[in-house]
């Protein structure tokens, strides 16, 4: 996004103090991420599906990626370096940088989707802002809704501000979507955002996945 300012009146002119410190803010107002989020449509659960999507966000497993082997373990710790290095710029502090991305790793392939894909939604999303609060009321990284909580959570919607909690509801929810899409991820994340058959918002994710996109060989 380019945003063309036209000549202040006052330029060449000594700028008052308050005034030079909203003009140095601009460039920051006007790049700041905004959350994305539509409004995910609250749909009637079978029992079954509503059993099922509890259980999968109530299992209190911590984000911490598992291997079977020392290979798989090394090609987790090349992707970690590289997907640290291009996230420094969004966030700067190395734990909580390196904190975010064990339970995108983590919360992702449990839900057997793919970690580039979930990182370009949340780029998308949120802007990876833990706090960030779309217009519609959706809430944290991957923007949850708040009737997630009370539909297959255990009501406390503030919760949803939480790393690990965020995660794994907007996994379990965009695996949800991809399963009664029958695979098909474009209209699944229709669904996710409230768009489903439109190509904006899929486009968008797709866009931002490349940046994620690490080759784990």
């Amino acid at each position: 996004m380019t945003v063309a300012l036209s000549p202040a009146p006052w330029a060449g002119a000594a700028v008052p103090l308050q005034r030079r410190a909203l003009l140095a803010a601009l460039p920051a107002l006007c790049w700041a991420p905004r959350a994305q989020a539509g409004a995910q449509i609250e749909e009637p659960l079978a029992n079954s599906v509503r059993s099922a999507l509890s259980a999968a966000v109530a299992d209190a497993a911590p984000p911490r990626p598992s291997f079977d082997n020392i290979a798989q373990r090394m090609v987790y710790l090349r992707w970690l370096g590289q997907a640290s290095e291009r996230l420094k710029r969004r966030k700067s502090e190395h734990h909580t940088r390196v904190e975010f991305l064990e339970a995108v790793w983590y919360e992702s392939r449990r839900a057997g989707l793919e970690t580039a894909l979930v990182l370009g939604l949340i780029q998308v999303e949120s802007g990876f802002r833990k706090y960030a609060i779309s217009s519609a009321g959706a809430r944290g990284y991957m923007q949850v809704m708040p009737f997630w909580a009370r539909l297959i959570g255990d009501g406390d919607d503030r919760r949803l501000f939480h790393l690990q909690t965020n995660l794994r509801f907007g996994c379990v929810i965009l695996r949800h979507y991809l399963d009664r899409e029958r695979g098909d991820m474009f209209m699944a994340l229709g669904r996710y955002n409230g768009s489903r058959g439109r190509s904006v918002y899929p486009d968008m994710v797709y866009g931002a996945r490349r940046a994620w996109d690490i080759p784990l060989e």
